[in-house]
């Protein structure tokens, strides 16, 4: 029944459809950019790490969209490089939640007075709570780990909603790395990257289940709104006391790792692209690796 409808939804697509398609998302995309970065330019004069976070998780859930985008223009993708970026995704918040998150709150701790010894302790516990606390929450939220190959309506829901969900510890990272000198731009251009093929998998999700590319879009989008609102809370947090950073870093470390752990890698191998999942994420670890260098 789901490809039935499925194939109702899908229309033939032609060069003319496809410019009109991507000029009028294009003029809208330009337009909410504009206007939120007016809203952003006013808000600038603070420079508050607020601000930053603020600004690092506009950009991530940006970057969700920007990667539904080919999706309104391809006619398919395939499943290779659905496991190739997948694997860049894994590689990216790997390589964030070690060298933009857990080695800079060991500095901090160790800034704050511990000892080498006191501060691995002390990140250690950390990262184990914020790994805990997703696992709380994965077995707490309905949702699917990943939509079969036959995609019923309502388990790709559940597979959107488990993206959504999982936003939360990538938009929490943001917010606590702004407060950090060297690791505020790593962490936000990192996990921007790889938001961009997480927006198309979502949105290939969905026209899976038979639901419109316009549609499918919208959703994704809206998929990393959340993203935002999690900076805030992260960055509000750390900035009541300083001594909640280094464990707001290895909280948000924790979190990350487990996602890429108990979902994306296991997702990204679901296909059968094994070898191309794991080449994708070295490429994401060896980018983040460089871009960290580069932006810290």
């Amino acid at each position: 029944m789901v490809a039935e409808v499925a194939k109702l939804h899908r229309v033939p697509a032609n060069l003319g459809g496809m410019l009109r398609v991507l000029g009028g998302w294009t003029i809208v995309l330009t337009g909410g950019a504009l206007l939120f970065s007016e809203v952003l330019g006013r808000l600038n004069g603070a420079n508050s790490p607020l601000h930053d976070a603020l600004l690092g998780g506009a950009m991530a859930a940006g970057a969700t969209a920007l990667g539904a985008v080919p999706l309104l223009a391809m006619r398919r993708i395939g499943d290779g490089v659905q496991s190739s970026l997948l694997g860049f995704s894994a590689g990216i918040m790997l390589a964030a939640s070690v060298f933009s998150l857990l080695l800079p709150g060991h500095q901090t701790a160790v800034a704050q007075g511990y000892s080498d010894m006191s501060a691995a302790v002390l990140v250690a516990i950390a990262m184990m709570v914020g790994a805990a606390l997703l696992l709380a929450m994965d077995r707490a939220l309905p949702h699917t780990h990943a939509p079969g190959s036959k995609r019923s309506a309502s388990a790709v829901w559940l597979f959107v909603f488990a993206i959504a969900v999982h936003n939360i510890p990538e938009g929490l990272a943001i917010g606590v790395a702004a407060g950090t000198p060297g690791s505020g731009n790593a962490v936000a251009t990192g996990i921007s990257l790889q938001n961009v093929p997480e927006g198309l998998i979502v949105a290939i999700a969905l026209v899976s289940a038979g639901y419109k590319r316009l549609f499918a879009f919208a959703i994704a989008a809206l998929s990393g709104l959340i993203e935002p609102i999690a900076a805030i809370v992260g960055s509000a947090m750390v900035s009541l006391s300083s001594a909640l950073l280094p464990w707001g870093l290895a909280g948000a470390a924790g979190a990350m790792l487990f996602v890429v752990s108990h979902e994306i890698i296991p997702e990204s191998h679901r296909r059968g692209h094994e070898t191309l999942a794991t080449s994708g994420l070295i490429a994401g670890f060896a980018a983040m690796l460089l871009m960290d260098s580069l932006l810290g």
